[in-house]
């Protein structure tokens, strides 16, 4: 459990919460302290700008600055303020409830008053009283104004590290303890959601998983239920095709290995017959019980090198000796050696070829082992007085040479046509394996022809006589020129 895919999915799923909250709580932290040191700044100027006229007053009043420090301590700013009531000390009166410095500290500002030289004669921070302002700074002052002269300068600037007081810590406190709470929230919201979808996406995993190990300890019926059209769906659908394959494969290996049981338990039990009726004295040991003997092990012999050619075959290891050959001189030869047995069977054969044919990259032997068979299949199903025809043809309109070999037999019913390349399938059940062949002349024909990059096809019925009724087959091979 340790690696399963909720686990690890959940695991990312709380990497990433953990790194959104952190990168959201960093960059909401110094928006925050940006946009409250603009207000603060921002702040300082409107008070500044409310303070100006008082100290107007004061210097109009008094006629100078003797005093200000008392002044700015003991006088306190409000949104709305007194009219003001100077008195000849210079001590001026109250304005507010609360001083300066709970405002302008709370703040984190300093006040900083000039006179008319520009030389500082009030610091609320006391550091830099008696210092000279630039000319930059001045500008950036609020100018104090009596009478259109300018006597003086007022600045509010941000206070130094040591003079952010308790609001603004609370304040960036009490966002901070907002922005956790809320990821928090978030985060378990989130991962209680996340680990439900987890759980609905990783079900179809371990159904497959469970189905796989079904598969692996045997059980090939097993499949998984298909839900949806997204990949997992997708993913099910093969895993059932590949499982349908697999059993496919399995009745087919099964079917194989009593098939080839078959065939050679009749040959061998013929031999074992004649070979135990000669030694009892039933059968005399002569030429004719030899003769049989031989005959059953060359049938014997043919089937296990049938067999042999056919898996090579399948599993892409029989090597081909290509070379170009003339497709139409090659069958021409075929026909003239099959000629006495067609003759001795009544049948007519005959080719119909195409001049000007392009030469063919083949192995010439296994063209004749595919054509051979071919004929010899045609000939056990054509009746006497029935035709055999093999025709090349190269249409303009393809890059392949097509060869067929058609026949005038009963044909093929409809429901044997999808096997006839199968091992061992006899289209006619009656017919032995003597008449009827192995069963594994197409299925070699097939894969010699695929092995040569070609592909095979046949076609029945081909004919129809007058009371409809169907016969003929043509198998139709098709050979790349290039």
């Amino acid at each position: 459990m340790k690696n399963s895919w909720l686990f690890k999915l959940i695991g990312a799923f709380l990497v990433i919460i953990a790194i959104g909250g952190l990168v959201t709580s960093i960059l909401t932290s110094r928006a925050t302290l940006r946009a409250f040191n603009l207000y603060t700044t921002r702040s300082g100027q409107i008070w500044a700008r409310r303070l100006a006229p008082d100290l107007a007053d004061y210097y109009a009043l008094n006629n100078s600055w003797q005093a200000i420090d008392i002044f700015l301590h003991e006088t306190s700013m409000t949104q709305q303020h007194q009219p003001m009531m100077g008195q000849g000390s210079g001590k001026g009166n109250s304005l507010a409830d609360s001083s300066d410095e709970s405002m302008m500290g709370a703040l984190g500002q300093r006040l900083i008053l000039a006179d008319n030289k520009g030389v500082v004669i009030f610091d609320s921070l006391n550091e830099f009283t008696g210092n000279q302002l630039t000319q930059i700074e001045i500008i950036k002052g609020i100018p104090v104004i009596v009478n259109k002269n300018i006597v003086g300068t007022l600045l509010v600037t941000p206070g130094s590290q040591a003079a952010t007081t308790t609001l603004a810590n609370e304040f960036q406190t009490s966002v901070r303890r907002a922005i956790f709470s809320s990821t928090l929230i978030a985060s378990i919201t989130a991962l209680a959601l996340g680990a439900l979808l987890f759980f609905q996406i990783t079900a179809p995993m371990r159904k497959l998983q469970k189905a796989a190990s079904a598969i692996a300890e045997g059980d090939l019926n097993q499949r998984v239920e298909i839900r949806g059209e997204d990949e997992f769906a997708q993913l099910g659908e093969t895993f059932n095709k590949m499982a349908s394959n697999l059993s496919q494969a399995e009745l087919h290996r099964q079917h194989l290995m009593a098939d080839v049981a078959h065939e050679l338990r009749t040959p061998l039990t013929a031999i074992q017959g004649t070979i135990e009726g000669m030694q009892d004295g039933i059968l005399p040991c002569d030429a004719d019980q030899l003769t049989t003997l031989l005959a059953e092990t060359t049938l014997l012999n043919r089937l296990i090198e049938d067999l042999r050619l056919l898996s090579l075959a399948e599993t892409n290891q029989l090597k081909l000796v290509r070379q170009p050959i003339d497709i139409n001189y090659l069958i021409a030869q075929i026909v003239e050696r099959s000629q006495p047995q067609a003759n001795l069977k009544e049948i007519n054969l005959r080719h119909q070829l195409q001049h000007g044919l392009p030469a063919l990259q083949m192995d010439p032997d296994r063209i004749v082992q595919i054509l051979s068979n071919l004929i010899n299949n045609a000939m056990r199903y054509t009746p006497k007085d029935g035709t055999i025809e093999i025709s090349t043809a190269h249409p303009n309109t393809l890059a392949s040479v097509i060869i067929s070999v058609k026949d005038t037999g009963k044909g093929i019913s409809a429901d044997d046509l999808p096997f006839v390349f199968d091992r061992f399938y006899r289209a006619d059940k009656s017919r032995s394996r003597a008449s009827g062949g192995s069963g594994l002349g197409l299925a070699i024909v097939k894969e010699l022809v695929e092995a040569h990059g070609g592909t095979i096809k046949v076609e029945s019925p081909i004919f129809e006589t007058e009371s409809h009724d169907g016969h003929g087959t043509n198998f139709v091979m098709e050979f790349p020129t290039s």
